[in-house]
Parts: C-alpha cells; structure tokens; sequence
C-alpha cells in the first residue's frame, strides 16, 4: 500500500512570519493526518518554517534546487543549503518554472538526480498543455515528461521518487479534470516508470496537481492511483488545507 501524500506549494506567498503563523495554525489541524504532510514555503521562509515545524511530524519541501553544488550561480539554493535548514522535500519542475524560468526536460533530470544523490525527496511535477490535451496526446507527453525526468535515475532510488501529475490547464483556472480522467493519466505515468524500471512503479506515490481542494479531494483520493495531492491555493489557509488532508 503506498501512503498518500499531501504537500502544499505556497508558490511566491507569506513572508517568513505569515508562514510562522499558517504553520502553526495548520498543526493541530493535521496532528492525526493519515497521509504524509508537507508544506512548501518560498526560500526565504524556510529557515523560520522549519523552526516552526520541528516536532509536528509535517514535512518541510522547497519549491526548487539548482544542480550544482555550488558556484558562481546567483539567486540559485543549493542541495546542501536546503538539507542544513532542515528541508526533506524538493518540487522539480513545475510548470511555472517552466514556462517562466526556461525549466527544461533535461534540468528537471538534473535536478532530480542531485537531489537524490543528497538524500532529498523530488516532487516531480509532468502534466499537459491545454492544445495538447485537445488534440489527444497528454498519456504521450506526460510518458515522455516522466522518462526524461528519470533518466539515468538507478532503479534503487525510484520509489523515492514522488511525481505530481498537474494538467497545466487545470493550475490556478478552479479547473479540474474528472476524478477518471485524472486517475488514467496517472495510470499512464505509472505505465511508463513501469516500461523502464518494472515492478517498483507500483512503489511510486503519483499526486493530482490540478486544483485539488476541499470539495473535490475526497472524490480524487478514492481513485485507485492517486496517491496525494500537490496543492496550490488551498494550501494558503490552514482550514481549506486541512480538510484536504483530511479528505
């Protein structure tokens, strides 16, 4: 049985005291959670979230990691840097890291394969256009996103691997797709860890990353392939959070 998994991506909101504030408001609102719990504040918040989380069994995760180790990389955080403020989680490639920060296939595997080398968690984030998903291709682009983004990755690390299906069209829109819609697309993205790396797929946690929010949780997590959610608007306030961990 894979243990779902809930995380929120807070995207560029709350500065570093706000996320003090949510965070413990959230607490006692998840404190008998049944699935993993995370939160992912914005860099600058991290230090003061992890202070704030210590002992709450909830999960920290940052929204993005350069490849390198260090160097001469302005504005770039480092695996390191996030793994000594106490960071187990990292989000790879989301969409709006994509379109907005020339995010590509092959920084994505980069990212994942440095992050799993430093013994982070990557939330890899795959899902299709809206054009794409009109002319019928979606199950060939998010095959194609999750194998590039698994390139080289050694068969032992995989069901560390968390992918997060988003439908690009669904994100921020209150669009949604059917809980049976999204259910197969994830489907095909466990067929295709499966195509490479055989059994352990059924090992890999794949979130819905398309709107998920306290009103259409409970409908999605009783999906036989989804696994959690990676959830954006809704995890600003701690209630509408809760209730969907709590789905």
């Amino acid at each position: 049985m894979r243990k779902p998994i809930i995380a929120g991506n807070w995207k560029m909101n709350k500065t570093a005291s706000e996320a003090v504030a949510l965070i413990n408001e959230l607490k006692p609102l998840v404190a008998d959670a049944k699935a993993d719990v995370v939160v992912c504040p914005p860099a600058a918040d991290l230090a003061a979230a992890a202070q704030a989380l210590s002992g709450s069994g909830i999960g920290l995760g940052a929204q993005n990691l350069d490849y390198h180790d260090s160097g001469a990389f302005t504005g770039e955080i480092s695996a390191d840097m996030l793994l000594d403020l106490g960071v187990q989680y990292v989000i790879i490639g989301h969409s709006e890291r994509r379109e907005y920060y020339a995010e590509t296939d092959e920084t994505v595997n980069l990212k994942v394969k440095k992050a799993l080398e430093k013994g982070l968690i990557p939330i890899v984030c795959v899902g299709e256009k809206l054009e794409e998903r009109e002319s019928g291709v979606t199950a060939e682009v998010v095959r194609k996103q999750t194998k590039l983004a698994l390139l080289g990755v050694a068969e032992g690390d995989v069901a560390r691997v968390v992918i997060a299906y988003e439908p690009i069209w669904a994100i921020g829109t209150g669009k949604t797709a059917t809980a049976d819609d999204a259910n197969d697309t994830i489907k095909e993205i466990r067929a295709a860890v499966k195509e490479v790396f055989g059994s352990v797929a059924d090992e890999v946690r794949i979130q819905y990353g398309g709107s998920m929010n306290p009103k259409n949780a409970s409908e999605l997590m009783a999906m036989s392939d989804i696994d959690g959610g990676l959830i954006g608007g809704a995890s600003l306030k701690a209630e509408d959070f809760s209730k969907v961990v709590n789905y």
